[in-house]
């Protein structure tokens, strides 16, 4: 007979039953294999980086900057900056031999929303013939848009990934000395407006055109929020987001998982020897096989001495050794109709095909029609 259990016991268990099954409600489900979020395979109407650019000078480097005597957009550049600040060598500029300063690019991206006085990273190229902008410092550059416009201005101390050794005779570089990065090296001056949160309508752009992708999006959308999706494009879903909060909205869509089709599509990369291939990729009825004529010959020569105490001389005497493989071992493999991706690999396998071959016979299948794929060769 089971012993009764006092009420304060009882009270207990029951808080710790339900606290764990709390915790099992609330944990997150593992993600189903092949799902993504529809955040990461598309892109918002308006939300998008815009590209700035600027000219500027870099100044501190130890004798690797523009030769003033080649660069004259450097000198011109270098005097100008100077008058501005009061200093006045116009006059003077056939003296200049400095080789502490080089002109340069500056390029960087303004993120989406970004607002005045946010910063942002730039990157720093050499316009001149400066051999390297290590330890150099740049100085204030505008960073302007396509539209003419300042929306940023950087400035600060360059980092360089690179290094250059020179000797008498010998010389040593590693990556590019001539580019260099400046960490939240700019501030932004000018914001781009865009009141996500007041648009009626947008689009969804996929960053992989596909029907089938769209689609499954748009009855996703339609099955956790409600009807406002409209497949416009393989690349494009419209929202209706009349009477809603766009911004709640669009957060709740980017978490939805889906499944993205990916097309039957081979790719080749010959200069490497690299394949491809996705795994809707089928092969139609089709008979391979693979094999090479290989001739190979080796030179062995051996030295032939005279006999003791004669007036015989030491010759060498030569020695030729042919092989000839042609490749009889090999045997032709049938592939039958509707054959996938692993039945065309495990057949090329069993032929003891290599990469290098099996871009030929990749190509070879396609040419007579059997690869139900489409194939890019790069």
């Amino acid at each position: 007979m089971p012993l009764p259990i006092p009420p304060p016991v009882r009270r207990k268990v029951g808080n710790i039953l339900a606290a764990v099954l709390i915790a099992f409600s609330v944990a997150p489900l593992p993600a189903r294999a092949g799902y993504v979020r529809i955040k990461d395979i598309t892109e918002t109407e308006g939300v998008r980086a815009n590209q700035l650019i600027g000219y500027g000078l870099v100044v501190g480097l130890n004798g690797t900057g523009d030769r003033l005597t080649n660069s004259i957009f450097t000198r011109e550049t270098l005097i100008s900056m100077l008058n501005r600040l009061g200093v006045n060598i116009r006059n003077e500029e056939t003296q200049l031999q400095t080789h502490d300063v080089a002109a340069v690019m500056v390029t960087a991206d303004l993120p989406a929303f970004s607002h005045s006085g946010n910063r942002i990273d730039v990157t720093v190229s050499a316009a001149g013939d400066s051999s390297s902008l290590l330890g150099g410092t740049l100085l204030v550059t505008p960073l302007m848009a396509a539209d003419g416009e300042v929306y940023a201005v950087a400035q600060g101390a360059l980092a360089a990934n690179s290094f250059s050794a020179r000797g008498a005779a010998a010389e040593v570089t590693r990556n590019v000395p001539t580019t260099a990065h400046v960490a939240n090296g700019a501030i932004v001056e000018r914001e781009i407006p865009f009141d996500l949160g007041a648009r009626t309508h947008l689009h969804m752009s996929l960053r992989n055109p596909d029907l089938t992708t769209a689609t499954r999006i748009a009855a996703a959308i339609a099955q956790a929020v409600g009807p406002i999706a409209t497949v416009d494009d393989p690349r494009t879903v419209e929202l209706d987001l009349t009477g809603r909060d766009a911004v709640s909205t669009l957060a709740r869509i980017g978490d939805l998982p889906i499944l993205p089709d990916t097309p039957a599509k081979v790719v080749i990369d010959e200069a490497s020897g690299t394949i491809i291939m996705g795994a809707d990729v089928h092969i139609s009825t089709v008979a391979v096989a693979q094999g090479n004529l290989t001739v190979q010959v080796s030179e062995s020569p051996e030295v032939s001495q005279p006999g003791p105490l004669s007036n015989g001389q030491t010759t060498s005497v030569p020695r030729t050794n042919i092989g000839v493989t042609t490749g009889a071992n090999r045997r032709m493999a049938v592939l039958r109709g509707g054959a996938t991706l692993r039945d065309l690999v495990t057949g090329l396998n069993a032929l003891g095909v290599g990469p290098r071959d099996m871009i030929s016979i990749l190509q070879t299948i396609k040419a007579d029609g059997a690869l139900q794929a489409d194939l890019e060769t790069r």
